[in-house]
C-alpha cells in the first residue's frame, strides 16, 4: 500500500500506558513503513516532570517504524490544544492522519483498515472521519464496516478536506443547534453529546472530541466505523484526564483484517439502531446506575495511595 498516512500519537505522564500503546502499534502490519510523529506535551506542575520526561525517553527508544519524530513541548497545551495544533500540522503537510492517545491498544490490523479507509473514501465529501473503536454491540450481524453520524476519538483518522470543517468556537457550534437537531445529535437522547457541548461552554470539559462530532453532524458528515473494534482504551482505571474506572466500554480487539467497506455513502439504519440500543442499555436501571455512581466515588476517593 502506498502513500500511508502519518501516525500522531499524543503522549504526557503515563509511561506504562505510553509503553503498551506503541508496543501495539509496532505489531501492526504496515508500523515498519509509516511515518510516526510523537506529540509530548509539556508539564502542569513540577510533580508532573518526572513521568513527562519518562515518557520521553520510552518514545525516544521507540523502533518498528519508518521514522520516528518527536516534538517535545516545554509549556502544557492540554490535551484539547495539544491535538488540534498537531492534527493541523500533519493534515497540512501530508493530507491526511491517524490519530492515537496514550491508552489505546490495536490491533495487528488497525493501521491497515485506516490506510485502506483514508485511500478508498479520499475523495468523498460527505465522509469526514474515520473511526476505528466501536462499542460491545448485541447485533453480530453487522456487516465488517458501516457509516454513522458520531466519531469516536479511541483511534481515528481524518483528511485535510474534512478538517478543515473542524470549529474550535464552541458558541459558533450552538448557535446552530436547534431543538430536532440536539435530538437527532444526542442519539435520541440515548448519549450526553449534548450535555458535553454545555459542559465544555461552561469551562467543565475541555474536550476537542465533542467540536469536532458537532462540525461533522452541522456537515451532514458521515463516520466509518468497524463492527468490531479494532482498539481498545485501556485510560478508564482513574489515570487518564477524563476518565473515571468503567467498565462498560471494555471489548475485544478484532484479531481478523477488515476486508468489506459499504459501497453506499449514507448511514446504516441498523448500525444507528444497535448503537442506539447499546447506549440506552449502558445506563441500566435506577438502581444499577446509582451502584456504579458509589463504585466511581469509592473509586475516585478511597483507593489506597
Amino acid at each position: 500500500m502506498q502513500n500511508l498516512a502519518p501516525i500522531a500519537l499524543f503522549v504526557y505522564n503515563r509511561p506504562e500506558h505510553t509503553r503498551r500503546t506503541l508496543s501495539y502499534l509496532q505489531k501492526n502490519l504496515l508500523a515498519d513503513e509509516s511515518r510516526l510523529f510523537v506529540f509530548s506535551d509539556g508539564p502542569k506542575s513540577e510533580a508532573d516532570k518526572i513521568k513527562v520526561e519518562q515518557v520521553r525517553q520510552l518514545v525516544k527508544e521507540a523502533s518498528g517504524f519508518k521514522s520516528v519524530k518527536i516534538e517535545e513541548r516545554k509549556e502544557n497545551l492540554g490535551l484539547a490544544n495539544s491535538i488540534i495544533a498537531g492534527v493541523t500540522k500533519l493534515v497540512n503537510e501530508y493530507d491526511k492522519v491517524i490519530v492515537f492517545e496514550d491508552d489505546l491498544l490495536s490491533s495487528p490490523y488497525t493501521l491497515q483498515y485506516f490506510n485502506e479507509s483514508l485511500n478508498r473514501y479520499a475523495n468523498e465529501e460527505k465522509v469526514m472521519h474515520v473511526g476505528a473503536y466501536m462499542y460491545n454491540l448485541p447485533n453480530k450481524k453487522l456487516p465488517q464496516t458501516f457509516f454513522y453520524r458520531a466519531a469516536t476519538s479511541w483511534g481515528w483518522a481524518t483528511w485535510a478536506r474534512a478538517w478543515k470543517d473542524f470549529e474550535p468556537d464552541v458558541d459558533k457550534l450552538i448557535n446552530r443547534f436547534d431543538k430536532q437537531k440536539i435530538h437527532q445529535f444526542s442519539i435520541e437522547g440515548n448519549m450526553n453529546f449534548w450535555k458535553q457541548i454545555e459542559q465544555f461552554k461552561a469551562g467543565k470539559n475541555n474536550s476537542w472530541a465533542i467540536r469536532w462530532y458537532a462540525s461533522i453532524f452541522l456537515k451532514s458528515g458521515l463516520t466509518l466505523n468497524p463492527s468490531r473494534s479494532l482498539v481498545h482504551n485501556i485510560g478508564h482505571d482513574g489515570s487518564g484526564v477524563h476518565s473515571n474506572n468503567e467498565k462498560t466500554y471494555q471489548v475485544q480487539i478484532a484479531r481478523k483484517p477488515v476486508t468489506e467497506f459499504p459501497a453506499e455513502i449514507k448511514e446504516s439504519l441498523p448500525a444507528y439502531m444497535a448503537i442506539k440500543q447499546f447506549l440506552g442499555r449502558r445506563k441500566g436501571n435506577f438502581l444499577q446506575r446509582g451502584i456504579r455512581f458509589m463504585k466511581q466515588l469509592q473509586a475516585k476517593y478511597f483507593v489506597k495511595k
